[in-house]
């Protein structure tokens, strides 16, 4: 039963999908997507790891989340975070992103743990000024809806907020 949850930056969409994923099962993986790339990087990845507490386990996927994912053990729950970091770690590096999502998409409706993953929703503010900020959002919108309609759930967090747009709480 995959679960998305969407949100701005800073809108609360990770502490809502961690404590989802904790109501699922007491043994979590958090796959990770987040490179540790300058000092701020370092600092969020402590914070969030630290935020987390024990009983997690984790698991780095910064381009490979299918595998990331296939890690996790038959009695784990699974928490990615974020789509958007592995989108903009794969758009960097590849320009078969869209590859990588069909993948991705596919191998959802194969995984039988509990499974939450989050993503930024970047449509909602300014146009960006550039045209890879304008590509990198479209790609990411379309992320967002593939990745939408291969789950049973889909939340959207605003204000630490959450609204249930598809299925159930």
């Amino acid at each position: 039963m995959p679960t998305l949850v969407l949100g701005g930056a800073r809108s609360g969409k990770s502490r809502f999908a961690q404590e989802l994923a904790e109501s699922l099962s007491p043994k979590r993986i958090y796959v990770a997507t987040a490179e540790p790339l300058d000092d701020e990087m370092r600092l969020r990845i402590a914070k969030h790891r630290t935020a987390r507490g024990k009983g997690w386990r984790t698991v780095e996927a910064a381009t490979n989340l299918i595998h990331g994912i296939g890690t996790a053990a038959p009695d784990e729950a699974i928490l990615v975070d974020c789509l958007t970091l592995w989108l903009a770690n794969l758009f960097g590096r590849s320009e078969r992103w869209e590859n990588e999502l069909d993948r991705l998409v596919e191998h959802l409706g194969r995984v039988e743990q509990p499974l939450v993953m989050v993503s930024n929703e970047v449509g909602l503010g300014l146009v960006p000024e550039t045209k890879l900020g304008r590509d990198f959002r479209d790609a990411q919108g379309l992320l967002n809806q593939r990745v939408a309609a291969a789950c049973n759930r889909v939340a959207f967090v605003a204000a630490g907020l959450p609204l249930w747009l598809k299925g159930k709480s």
